[in-house]
């Protein structure tokens, strides 16, 4: 069981990182005054956003667990399919379009604090569903925070990379950040289908 939950919440974690991801190769690519703290402000501007948005919607969803307990199962595998459908929809949209001409421009924090809060609304939604993914352990509240500090790390791991990549090489990779948000959006899809089949005994870890 807890390896299961662990297991689910990285990969929650690697898959709404996508967004912050793609943003941060575009703002390696664009920002031209980039310093090693400002590399490493906007991966961490990003996990931290990230890491807020589910545990306000993990107690959110709490105060109202009493009432849709007894589907809850299906609200989880309802937003992880619409947060899923709009990550590949918006991946194949990107592999879809032409490579536009990047300007650059100076470094703006609050930009970069705007992209974290744009790129962490679908973990908001995710918090809603931690209680059903969280189910079983015998303390969730403990449980929901260990998992906001997986998801925050692992998007600042992945953003960091990110920056890297769009400084590096520029845009090279803007086509592979659409493809990667393809993946994670079939990964949450697939953890979906999976809530549904544990609440039904199916399967289980």
């Amino acid at each position: 069981m807890t390896f299961g939950i662990i297991l689910s919440v990285f990969l929650s974690g690697i898959s709404l990182s996508m967004d912050a991801f793609a943003v941060s190769i575009c703002d390696g690519m664009i920002y031209r005054d980039l310093t090693k703290r400002k590399a490493v402000l906007m991966p961490l501007t990003f996990g931290l956003f990230q890491a807020l948005m589910p545990i306000i919607g993990f107690y959110v969803g709490m105060a109202f667990m009493q009432y849709i307990e007894a589907f809850d199962h299906w609200i989880a595998f309802a937003i992880l399919l619409i947060i899923g459908g709009k990550m590949i929809f918006d991946g194949i949209k990107e592999l879809r379009s032409p490579v536009e001409e990047i300007t650059l421009k100076k470094f703006s924090l609050a930009e970069v604090l705007i992209q974290g809060v744009a790129t962490s609304i679908d973990a908001l939604a995710l918090g809603f569903s931690l209680n059903t993914m969280l189910g079983g352990v015998d303390n969730v509240q403990l449980w929901a925070w260990v998992s906001v500090f997986i998801i925050g790390i692992t998007t600042f791991v992945i953003s960091l990379v990110g920056v890297v990549i769009g400084v590096k090489v520029g845009k090279l990779f803007r086509k592979k950040a659409s493809a990667a948000e393809i993946v994670g959006g079939v990964v949450l899809v697939l953890i979906a289908v999976k809530i549904v089949l544990e609440s039904y005994g199916i399967i289980g870890f």
